[in-house]
């Protein structure tokens, strides 16, 4: 049964004041000695003791506040610090970073270096520490000295081919092998080396003469620098067994790397003893004919420790006499046989677009030397296909009319009607639309002169 308040005195209704008073702390605690010394011991009600046991908390919650206030403020004041808010102000709780759980000490966590964007407290400068076996992460093989390097993964094999394929078809263009290794050496090739010289070679099956030329240069200068002899080796023996495939898009597959594998042998690309490896080990006739072709060349050319000759004579890096010589020797073999079409194929294996005006200087001064109706018509004719196909461009047309004009003078000295012969033959090349209407009439013309007799002293008839 509840107490009615009018039957409690003044002492009674003291514990029941609300709101938190810290002025008069104190004074609550003396009259909860009076309550329980009073009267002496006495009957509680349920709803009493439920609001004294909870007065009983709240008062330990602040004896604990208060004390933990205090120690902490005298902490402070002892490290020289200057001293804060107080306490219990709502300014000093506001970036209070001690426990409000009542638990602890009341100091903040850490020391202070914990926290949010902190790394460690304030002017605590961290050294090296040895590394500790306990660590999850300890690998004690890693221990020692550290030294870091550029690590390059090795290339698959379509990367490879995807890398490798532009340089090569680059180099054919500007036939510098120092470059080429320069570019290698910054590919991890790891086993796949052998992948390269196949595939060199692979182009240059399907590219022209000086393309294969290049590719025996290239292989040689590799040897030693991006891979070794039995690199190439192993490369040529792949081939020798995707012979089969290789001859569906270059029916001379075999021969020319037969001539691939004398050329390598004879540079000391391939080992000496390539050849012996195979004798009565192969099946296929493909290979076999490579390897016969090889072993011919190299019989033939035994003495010759290089065998440069071998893709013949082409592209613009070979002496300009040898070139002269050529296509010399082309004309000559034209006018015995009189095949406008094995003339054209021998000049476009030449490879020398820029050199064909030498072709025309050559046909016109052979024109002017020789006897007969017989060369006149043929040459004429020769000029008239390569013109039509553009093999020999208008400028190397002109160019090489005008040299023979530039040396008529000399010509004449050993062909006194050279004159003549020319005016016919410049004549017939615009009559078949060979040469320009300007190119003909800067033909040079000697005037006729007529003595009136041998006793005349010279005179020249007017």
């Amino acid at each position: 049964m509840a107490v009615p308040a009018a039957e409690l005195g003044a002492a009674d209704r003291v514990p029941f004041a609300t709101g938190p008073c810290p002025a008069a702390a104190e004074e609550e605690e003396d009259g909860d000695e009076e309550l329980l010394g009073a009267g002496g011991p006495r009957t509680w009600t349920p709803q009493e003791k439920l609001l004294h046991e909870a007065r009983l908390k709240a008062k330990a919650k602040r004896r604990l506040r208060r004390t933990s206030s205090r120690d902490s403020a005298r902490e402070s004041l002892s490290e020289g610090a200057e001293p804060g808010p107080e306490p219990g102000s709502p300014k000093g709780r506001t970036h209070d970073r001690r426990s409000r759980m009542g638990k602890g000490r009341g100091l903040p966590k850490k020391g202070g270096a914990g926290g949010k964007g902190v790394w460690g407290a304030p002017g605590v400068v961290y050294g090296y520490q040895e590394p500790d076996a306990r660590d999850p992460n300890y690998d004690e093989v890693a221990q020692g000295d550290t030294v870091y390097a550029t690590v390059v993964p090795e290339l698959e094999e379509g990367e490879l081919e995807k890398n490798v394929q532009p340089m090569v078809l680059e180099y054919f263009e500007h036939g510098d092998t120092s470059e080429v290794m320069e570019l290698l050496r910054g590919l991890n090739l790891g086993s796949r080396r052998h992948a390269v010289p196949s595939l060199a070679v692979a182009l240059a099956l399907e590219g022209k003469a000086s393309h294969r030329e290049l590719t025996s240069r290239l292989l040689s200068d590799l040897v030693g620098h991006v891979v070794t002899a039995e690199d190439i080796a192993w490369a040529f023996d792949k081939m020798l067994q995707d012979l089969p495939d290789l001859i569906l898009d270059t029916p001379e597959a075999p021969q020319m790397l037969g001539q691939f594998i004398a050329r390598a042998v004879a540079d000391h690309a391939l080992p000496l003893d390539f050849l012996e490896r195979y004798k009565g080990r192969v099946d296929c006739e493909h290979a076999r004919a490579a390897l016969d072709r090889a072993a011919v060349l190299l019989r033939i050319k035994r003495d010759v420790n290089r065998l440069d000759n071998v893709w013949g004579v082409g592209g613009g890096q070979r002496p300009v006499k040898h070139l002269v010589k050529e296509m010399n020797l082309l004309l000559r073999e034209y006018l015995l046989s009189g095949e406008v079409s094995e003339a054209e194929h021998c000049l476009r294996e030449l490879e020398v677009p820029h050199f064909h005006h030498e072709l025309v200087y050559e046909a016109v001064v052979m024109v002017l030397e020789g006897s007969g109706e017989g060369p006149v018509a043929m040459m004429v004719t020769l000029l008239k296909v390569l013109w039509e196909t553009g093999l020999v461009t208008l400028d190397q047309m002109n160019r090489g009319f005008q040299r023979v004009y530039e040396e008529l003078g000399d010509i004449s000295l050993d062909v006194p009607l050279a004159h003549s012969l020319l005016e016919r033959l410049v004549e017939l090349c615009f009559d078949r639309g060979i040469i320009t209407r300007a190119l003909r009439d800067a033909c040079p013309a000697r005037g006729r002169k007529r003595f009136v007799s041998e006793g005349d002293g010279g005179r020249v008839k007017q």
